[in-house]
């Protein structure tokens, strides 16, 4: 990080939107953002593509340390232009509203689709407690998803406030399981780790990085939304950056710390094995009550991340429908709440119809990093659009991220890289993924007729 702190700076605050959160909300906001439940799954992934330790440490530091380019590089853009929507705001500016409108609706469809996963696995977790294995029927599963996203939504409802109040909790909650399965490991150090059962692990070979890449960005990502609560940080050119980077270099601690304790306890076969290795870990450590909890807290993490995607997604179209590419019915605050009830229903719905379709979790990862990958490279392009124009120059507290040129372009590139990957080895998911993107464009010229817009 660079540049000092400066005074307080003011910043665009869009009509009928104050600013209510503090850094800490936001710091919490970025961290459930990132800390899904992915890192109680994708390891197995990780682990069963690079099959030696040495690698799989290596892809889990290497991606964290893109993943901290990728903050730094975000945190300069919403430095530069904190406002509500950021994360569309900015392309349209740097680009053009169309490209803007494409990459935000396929990033709706893809948040919804990827909100309702994870509360499919949450739900799972949380039925393991109450319902012996024959009763945990697709139907059951299905029903307590809906039950948690119609829960979470009513609590958004009631107001930012209560949401970030919820999120604050929910987070703190999450940093404390991860820590606490950490130390687990210790109740188990020196057991014989070679008798615990697993795949044949792969031998390593030069695109195995490549392959855990796509798990493990996954696994990192979610920090870019923090854009979208520009409008609603107070202090932005200070706190957001703060905040963003803040968060970042928490999970990235806390990812490195839960990967050790796995591999210590279980050993590279064991956790290449398990889809719920923190489970595993705890059962282990702690016997079937350490597990109960486990599986728990871990229900707690994904409502956790379900909530601060409810949090943030609905910014995103205030700002669309600002430039007329979502009807202005999205413009409505509510003054006393300040709920955007028509952004958060319409979110509702891109959570809730896909819950009656959604595949698996390994479908899910490489549906989300193909367009994810592409439409966050788009978006880390446009800080040397915004440092060419001199776009928030002179304020105070402006941030700047160190080493630029170069940290963003290699993000850049890494991103894209996965996107090619993914291209390559699920074609079928990743032009699906193309396809919702491209229909964005019709769906906006569509829509700025409507609004009168067109340009």
């Amino acid at each position: 990080m660079s540049a000092e702190p400066g005074p307080a700076a003011p910043s665009r605050v869009e009509p009928g939107i104050e600013p209510r959160l503090g850094a800490f909300d936001a710091s919490m906001v970025v961290v459930s953002l990132v800390i899904g439940i992915g890192i109680f799954r994708t390891p197995a992934l990780v682990a069963a593509s690079t099959g030696r330790e040495g690698l799989f440490f290596a892809a889990w530091a290497a991606c964290g340390v893109v993943s901290l380019m990728g903050a730094l590089t975000y945190a300069e853009i919403g430095s530069r232009l904190p406002r509500t929507g950021g994360y569309y705001r900015v392309v349209a500016e740097a680009y053009h509203p169309a490209l803007a409108f494409m990459l935000n609706w396929a990033q709706a469809v893809v948040q919804g689709a990827g909100a309702a996963g994870v509360s499919f696995i949450g739900a799972e977790y949380l039925l393991a407690l109450f319902l012996p294995p024959e009763g945990r029927t697709p139907e059951t599963i299905r029903a307590g998803a809906l039950m948690l996203m119609v829960a979470l939504l009513v609590l958004n409802f009631l107001g930012i406030r209560t949401g970030a109040r919820t999120q604050n909790v929910l987070s703190v909650l999450k940093i404390a399981m991860i820590v606490g399965v950490a130390l687990s490991a210790a109740l188990v150090w020196g057991v014989d780790t070679m008798e615990m059962t697993g795949p044949r692990l792969p031998p390593a070979t030069p695109g195995s990085l490549i392959a855990a890449a796509v798990a493990c960005f996954y696994t990192y990502g979610g920090y870019q939304n923090a854009m979208n609560l520009g409008g609603d940080v107070r202090n932005p050119r200070r706190n957001l950056p703060l905040s963003i980077c803040g968060g970042m270099l928490m999970v990235v601690a806390l990812y490195l710390l839960v990967n050790t304790a796995y591999v210590a306890a279980l050993g590279m076969k064991a956790v290449a094995g398990s889809k719920l290795v923190a489970a595993d870990l705890a059962w282990l450590a702690l016997g079937p009550a350490g597990a109960r909890v486990v599986s728990l807290l871990i229900f707690l993490s994904a409502a956790g991340f379900v909530n601060a995607t409810i949090l943030q997604m609905p910014r995103g179209y205030y700002a669309m429908a600002e430039d007329g590419g979502l009807p202005r019915v999205f413009l409505r605050v509510n003054p006393r709440t300040q709920v955007q009830e028509v952004g958060l229903l319409f979110f509702a719905a891109t959570m809730l119809l896909p819950a009656f379709w959604l595949g698996s979790f390994e479908k899910l990862l490489n549906y989300v990093m193909f367009t994810d990958g592409l439409s966050l490279a788009v978006v880390a392009s446009t800080l040397f659009v915004l440092r060419r124009r001199g776009t928030g120059e002179g304020q105070p507290g402006l941030f700047r991220m160190p080493l630029y040129p170069l940290l963003p372009a290699v993000f850049m590139a890494c991103l894209t890289a996965v996107s090619l990957r993914v291209l390559l080895t699920e074609t079928r998911l990743s032009l699906a993924g193309l396809g919702i993107l491209l229909a964005g464009w019709p769906l906006f010229r569509l829509a700025r007729r409507a609004t009168g817009a067109a340009r």
